[in-house]
């Protein structure tokens, strides 16, 4: 199962009915987990002696262990480059004093975090738990009467609580644990990075894995007691040349499952691998986009993908403002609620219950999310109009509670609202034949020769695989050098004509894992134009002389 690059999470977890009785029985038999037991253990200390003279006792306090099990690995010309296997604990401990209306979430009151001990030592994990709860604890006793102050120059007419209430979930999934044959893997990644030798006019290509299995701990005060394990695996292929002009030309793309069974097997691979390289010999013979172009842009799934993952999907998250700003949430949505962010044919949700979708895995899936809230789907868009933002338990205005949409990076564990699975669908679907056709149209009604098609896009949506479709015959020509000059939320909302019917997943394991699932889109205007590339001179003499690859 191929699926573009950029993250990383899947959960294959059950959710357990009331589970006190549960934690109750494992414990009896003394096979409750230590981690688990330990976090349990200093809560209940932390909750009755945890008192500065003269100071507010904590009214919330969070535990959250993320034990991270990551091999890394790439080949850069055949040539092994990395080979690298790391296991860490992080831990990250929130105390918050004052009440949920006001509290001292602020500055130096965010928590304490570092490394842990990665044995199950009873002893020396609470020994961490108990100073880092010890520093939270002061930290957050200074950062209240700091926000306290700051907020005397503020008039704040709507107020908004510090932090949301939560029932508290229990839930106890599987450990997930790495499972794969490292020497075979790294012979895949020398016999792909090896294709290049074909090409000498290949400057670099490297292949490359990043398999991690995350098993997350978290217990609060409230009573939440929860374990949840991921696995992620990530398979990459990269390559870069130079044309003639000396304009630097790169490709990247790659596999991101939650299941090692979802990976591709060698030969699937190394064509994969294949055909990329032979895209960078394409495109050192393209001609450069000269013109400047405003009409007609065709993407395809996952181009619209990358799109709606950063312009709507990233303007969606309910991130509260500063101290003393008034606004609802921060990005470009932050005066939209209610209003028409999109056309009236698309919609969008965000569903953290699903594992797959079409027959390919989900990757932002989970059960439960990072601040102990259990995961729900969230309409984001209906009928091109905005009507909810992602939120965990930092509220915003008209949005006083979670829904379940707390993630946290890794390894800061820093929580926040965050994508899970992304889908945008529409209510008129067309073929590819279709959009195709319908862009020739719309060409030719304004007396041009040709349109625009991106197939994919690098990152600030530069398009690294652009073609031109021509009006008299519908042939397609590859280009390079282009930059799109308006592609921005006005465009999204006002310029998109039509959406397809065939649905591309896009898989991001960096950062907070989430996947973004989108139809193709096509732009009734759009501009394109130039980019302002810096060219580089070509090497001054030969590299040397390439064997065939292996």
């Amino acid at each position: 199962m191929m699926i573009r690059k950029t993250l990383r999470l899947a959960a294959c977890l059950l959710f357990l009915p009331l589970v006190a009785p549960v934690f109750a029985q494992t414990a009896a038999g003394g096979n409750e987990d230590p981690v688990i037991r330990a976090m349990k253990t200093e809560m209940q200390r932390s909750k009755s002696r945890l008192k500065l003279a003269g100071m507010p006792v904590p009214y919330y306090i969070d535990y959250h262990i993320a034990d991270m099990d990551r091999y890394e690995a790439d080949a850069t010309l055949g040539a092994l480059r990395t080979d690298l296997h790391t296991h860490m604990r992080m831990l990250r401990v929130v105390v918050r004093v004052g009440d949920y209306k006001q509290d001292s979430y602020f500055a130096m009151g965010e928590g304490a975090s570092g490394p842990i001990p990665l044995e199950d030592d009873d002893l020396a994990l609470r020994t961490a738990l108990w100073l880092a709860t010890d520093q939270a604890y002061k930290n957050a006793t200074e950062a209240l009467t700091a926000k306290q102050a700051q907020l005397k120059q503020f008039t704040n007419d709507q107020p908004v609580d510090d932090f949301a209430h939560a029932e508290p979930v229990q839930y106890l999934g599987p450990l997930a644990k790495l499972d794969f044959d490292a020497e075979s893997w790294l012979g895949v990644l020398r016999a792909a990075s090896a294709l290049a030798r074909r090409d000498s006019q290949i400057q670099a290509s490297d292949a490359s894995l990043d398999f991690q299995a995350v098993n997350r701990y978290f217990v609060n005060s409230e009573g939440a007691i929860i374990r949840t394990g991921q696995t992620m695996y990530e398979l990459t292929a990269s390559g870069s040349t130079q044309a003639a002009d000396g304009m630097h030309l790169q490709r990247s793309n790659g596999y991101q499952v939650s299941s090692r069974n979802d990976l591709p097997s060698r030969d699937v691979f190394l064509a994969f691998t294949r055909k990329l390289l032979d895209t960078l010999a394409s495109l050192r013979q393209a001609p450069v986009v000269d013109e400047e172009y405003r009409g007609p842009v065709l993407m395809s799934g996952d181009a619209a993908a990358s799109i709606f993952g950063d312009l709507i999907g990233g303007n969606a998250l309910g991130i509260k403002p500063g101290l003393g700003n008034p606004a609802r949430t921060q990005g470009a949505f932050s005066g939209s609620y209610k209003s028409r962010v999109l056309p009236d044919f698309l919609s969008v949700v965000d569903d953290p219950t699903l594992t797959a979708y079409g027959g390919k895995s989900l990757v932002g899936h989970y059960d439960v999310d990072d601040e102990g809230v259990k995961a729900l789907r969230v309409p984001i868009v209906v009928k091109g109009t905005l009507v909810n933002y992602l939120l965990g338990r930092a509220p915003i205005r008209d949005f006083p509670v979670s829904n379940g949409h707390g993630r946290a990076r890794l390894p800061s564990l820093s929580p926040g609202p965050g994508l899970s699975n992304l889908l945008i669908t529409t209510s008129a679907p067309l073929s590819a034949a279709e959009l195709k056709q319908k862009l020739i149209d719309l060409c030719r009604e304004r007396g041009l020769e040709y349109g625009y098609y991106a197939e994919t896009l690098a990152q600030a949506h530069a398009p690294r695989l652009l073609y031109r479709i021509w009006v008299k015959d519908g042939h397609e020509e590859l280009v390079r050098g282009a930059i799109f000059g308006d592609l921005d939320t006005r465009a999204l909302r006002s310029d998109v004509t039509a959406a397809g019917g065939e649905m591309y997943v896009d898989n991001h394991l960096q950062g907070v894992p989430h996947s973004v699932v989108s139809p193709a889109i096509l732009f009734e205007e759009l501009e394109v134009k130039r980019a302002n590339a810096n060219k580089e001179k070509l090497p001054e003499y030969p590299p040397p002389a390439l064997t065939a690859g292996r």
